[in-house]
């Protein structure tokens, strides 16, 4: 393959073998990189003028880097497989325990041996197959449960998610994705329920009892006094459009009865608890005023 297709192909990406292998000397490769025409990633591993230092480029530079047997993982492997905009952050790449390399320019490495099961081909870089980036990935970002909520609904299934997990116990991150997946299994709504109940009890604040009869309905958590009624959706991978609608049409009669009416998430309450306190704080003192 020519230097310019192998540059096309590779957004701009080359190590020094396949420049020498493509027919260019290493000494023209060092002349370029002195003048400034091409940029050293890391070492032996070039960005060619013309071409802008993209995610897909820093991602495959950290590959092409760590060796034939690095397998790009976490957020980057996500980004590859289309399941996020962009890559921020360092490149997670991860190599047989056998090989040991330091952290390089935007790379992390993690000494870990994964399986055939665990590793796909996507477009010239071996990436961590689906299941085991999903994981990855919503252990490592801060809004993690609505990453992996938003991946259930599109890319994977959780049965899948579960036999990746179970082949990593005990690595980094094993035991939060461990608290995640149960929260995405059935009976989510109970404890995303819980949480709340354990939120409210660590502000103080009470006068709430749980399970409200509303005519036909319960309030998932109500607070009589004030006429606030707050409602605890699950994960979002759980509703059908039958849910969906009788959804809708509890929290309809809920206003209609001359309630206030909240809603959260699972993910609300797992990832900006204090927002959802003071929320309820603010009616709750609106309505005693």
């Amino acid at each position: 393959m020519d230097l310019d297709e192998l540059l096309l192909r590779q957004a701009g990406v080359v190590s020094l073998h396949q420049a020498v292998a493509a027919g260019m000397s290493a000494r023209t490769v060092q002349r370029r990189v002195a003048s400034g025409a091409w940029r050293a990633l890391h070492p032996r591993v070039y960005l060619a003028g013309g071409h802008r230092l993209t995610d897909e480029a820093r991602i495959r530079a950290a590959a092409m880097w760590c060796g034939d047997h690095a397998t790009v993982s976490g957020v980057a492997a996500a980004y590859w497989h289309g399941m996020m905009p962009r890559a921020a952050g360092p490149v997670d790449v991860t190599v047989p325990r056998s090989v040991h390399l330091e952290p390089g320019r935007g790379v992390l490495p993690h000494r870990h041996d994964l399986g055939p099961e665990d590793r796909l081909e996507v477009r010239g870089l071996w990436v961590t197959a689906v299941p085991l980036t999903v994981l990855q990935t919503a252990v490592d970002l801060v809004d993690g449960s609505a990453f992996l909520d938003r991946a259930l609904q599109r890319h994977v299934h959780i049965d899948g998610l579960r036999t990746a997990h179970s082949r990593h116990l005990g690595r980094r991150g094993s035991a939060r994705a461990g608290r995640l997946l149960a929260a995405a299994s059935d009976g989510a709504e109970s404890a995303a329920e819980r949480m709340l109940v354990t939120q409210l009890r660590r502000a103080g604040i009470t006068g709430w009892v749980l399970g409200l009869p509303l005519g036909p309905y319960l309030i998932d958590l109500a607070f009589p006094a004030a006429r606030l009624a707050v409602e605890v959706d699950g994960w979002a991978w759980h509703t059908d459009p039958t849910r969906f609608a009788a959804d809708r049409r509890k929290g309809n009669a809920i206003t209609r009865a001359g309630w206030d009416l909240l809603r959260f998430t699972w993910h609300d309450l797992d990832g900006r608890p204090e927002s959802c306190i003071q929320e309820i704080r603010e009616l709750l003192i609106r309505s005693a005023a």
